[in-house]
C-alpha cells in the first residue's frame, strides 16, 4: 500500500567542515535503509528529499538527528533541530539515490551579493501566523519564489509571480520588485530552502520589512489543507503535483485545448523537452506530446 511508503523533505544550513564525511554517512545510511531521493551536501548544510518505507524513514530521521551530538561528529554539522516536512509516497517517486557535495544547495550564483542565512534572512513567518494574516486581512505581498511552471499548478492567493525561469534568475526581475520595496513582503517556496537566500537577498538590496513562510507551502498545507492555497503543490519527483486533501479546485489549464488539467508532461522533441501542461485527450496516439507544430515535424526529421 502507498500509505507504507513517506517521502521526507528536509533542509539545514549550518556550517559543514567535512562535507565528504557527511556525504559518506548519507550514503551509507541510505543505502542501508534503502530510501531513493536526491541529496546535496555543502560546506553550507544540506538539502534533501528521499523516500521509503515509514519505518525506515522514521529511523532515518532519528539517526540522522543525532549527527552533530558527539565531538567525532561535529565536523558534519549540527542537526539535532532539523525540520523534516512528511507526505505520503507511492514507493516509486525516485528511481535512485542520489548524494552529491556541491558548492551551493540551491543554485542561485549571486557572486558577491550571496547571503548566509545564518547572518541574513527573512523573519520566518510559523504557518499558523500566516493563517492570522490571511483571517485578519493583513496588509501583505506574498511574492512566489518558484519558477514560473511551479507556479501555474498551484499557488497562495493574490500572490505575486515573478515569473522566474530559475532561482537565479533573481537578480534580473529584481527592478520589477522595486515597488514592493516599502510593503511588508512574504516570500514563499516549497520546503522552505530557496527562500532563506532569497529572503536574505531582498534585505540586502533595500526592501525594509521580507519575511519567510516556516517550512514552506509544504507545511503550510500539512496545517491547513485545501485553504488560502488554491491548486496543487508541484514536486521535484515522480509524483509531479500533490495536495493534502481539502477542499480546492484545480487551476492550471491544458496548452492545448484550455480545459482544466494538472498533466504535466516533456515535450518529446529531444531538443526541446519543454515542460508543460497538457490533458491525456490532446496527446498524441502513443501518449508523446509536443509543445508546437515545428517540435512535432522537426521530431519527424530526426527519426
Amino acid at each position: 500500500m502507498k500509505e507504507d511508503y513517506q517521502v521526507l523533505l528536509f533542509y539545514k544550513y549550518t556550517p559543514v567542515l567535512k562535507p565528504e564525511e557527511l556525504w559518506a554517512w548519507q550514503k551509507g545510511i541510505c543505502s542501508a535503509l534503502n530510501l531513493k531521493g536526491r541529496i546535496i551536501v555543502a560546506k553550507e548544510g544540506i538539502n534533501g528529499t528521499l523516500e521509503g518505507l515509514k519505518k525506515d524513514t522514521e529511523k532515518y530521521m532519528e539517526e540522522f538527528q543525532k549527527i552533530g551530538v558527539s565531538v567525532e561528529t561535529k565536523p558534519m554539522g549540527n542537526f539535532r533541530d532539523i525540520q523534516f516536512k512528511t507526505s505520503v509516497g507511492t514507493g516509486e517517486s525516485f528511481p535512485k539515490l542520489k548524494v552529491k557535495v556541491k558548492d551551493e544547495l540551491v543554485s542561485l550564483k549571486f557572486g558577491e551579493d550571496d547571503v548566509n542565512p545564518n547572518e541574513l534572512t527573512g523573519k520566518h513567518l510559523p504557518p499558523k501566523e500566516l493563517k492570522k494574516w490571511y483571517e485578519k486581512n493583513e496588509d501583505f505581498v506574498v511574492v512566489d519564489m518558484r519558477n514560473d511552471y511551479e507556479f501555474k499548478v498551484g499557488h497562495f492567493k493574490n500572490s505575486v509571480n515573478p515569473k522566474l525561469e530559475n532561482s537565479r534568475d533573481l537578480p534580473k526581475i529584481l527592478p520589477e520588485l522595486e515597488n514592493l520595496k516599502d510593503k511588508k513582503v512574504l516570500t514563499v517556496c516549497t520546503g522552505g530552502v530557496r527562500c532563506e537566500k532569497m529572503s536574505g537577498y531582498l534585505l540586502k538590496k533595500g526592501f525594509k520589512e521580507v519575511y519567510q513562510l516556516d517550512g514552506g507551502m509544504h507545511s503550510y498545507m500539512e496545517k491547513f489543507p485545501g485553504e488560502d492555497f488554491l491548486g496543487t503543490l508541484y514536486t521535484f519527483d515522480n509524483r509531479v503535483v500533490m495536495d493534502f486533501g481539502g477542499k480546492r479546485e484545480v487551476i492550471s489549464e491544458c496548452e492545448k485545448c484550455k480545459e482544466k488539467s494538472e498533466r504535466y508532461v516533456n515535450c518529446a522533441n529531444d531538443f526541446c523537452h519543454k515542460h508543460l501542461v497538457v490533458c491525456e485527450n490532446c496527446s498524441e496516439a502513443d501518449g508523446t506530446v509536443f509543445c508546437s507544430e515545428p517540435c512535432k515535424e522537426s521530431q519527424k526529421v530526426t527519426v
